[in-house]
């Protein structure tokens, strides 16, 4: 017994090695943001040669609201470890709907000071997304319980009627939900 616990400590350690081993990347699609790593040609994937429709649900922010929304900076992974690996960024399309603490980092950088004393650290990343075509909803009832307004919310921001609206009719058009 004691063999095999050494043995699979042993394994652990030179598993755990190999993957801080590697180094992380960004892009192609965005650059400077979804840090991936690389891994075997041989790895389960999306059909290379298919279309997707993506609905990623974003309900929480960082507690620190001076750090980017690792949440939103998700969908920059999904985009850069897929092109990566294959697959055509024109046949990725995103939709992100953001809701409860999730649509603070959808504010405006003047918004989102006047709530939280600095400027929207997701901004750059939000403008890259929809650079590359990915949909924005927030969830317009955690708008109006947060004070918030159209006007509030980023340039290419859409605001729904709500979170659930959203992902009734995404799912309609053929969207898959990854829920976090």
């Amino acid at each position: 017994m004691k063999r095999i616990s050494m043995q699979l400590g042993l394994f652990l350690l030179f598993t755990s090695f190999q993957v801080t081993a590697s180094e992380t990347v960004t892009g192609p699609v965005i650059e400077g943001y979804g840090p991936v790593y690389a891994v075997p040609d041989n790895s389960f994937n999306l059909e290379t040669d298919r279309k997707y429709k993506i609905l990623m649900d974003i309900a929480k922010g960082p507690q620190d609201r001076t750090e980017l929304n690792r949440n939103i900076e998700s969908a920059a992974r999904f985009l850069n470890m897929h092109a990566r690996n294959g697959v055509q960024a024109e046949n990725l399309k995103l939709a992100l709907v953001l809701h409860g603490s999730g649509i603070h980092s959808a504010l405006n950088d003047a918004a989102y000071a006047k709530r939280f004393d600095v400027a929207n650290p997701s901004r750059d990343l939000i403008e890259k997304l929809i650079q590359a075509e990915v949909d924005f909803y927030v969830c317009g009832q955690s708008a109006a319980y947060n004070g918030y307004v159209a006007e509030d919310l980023l340039p290419g921001i859409k605001m729904a009627v709500s979170a659930m609206t959203t992902h009734v009719r995404l799912q309609q058009d053929g969207y898959q939900a990854i829920l976090f």
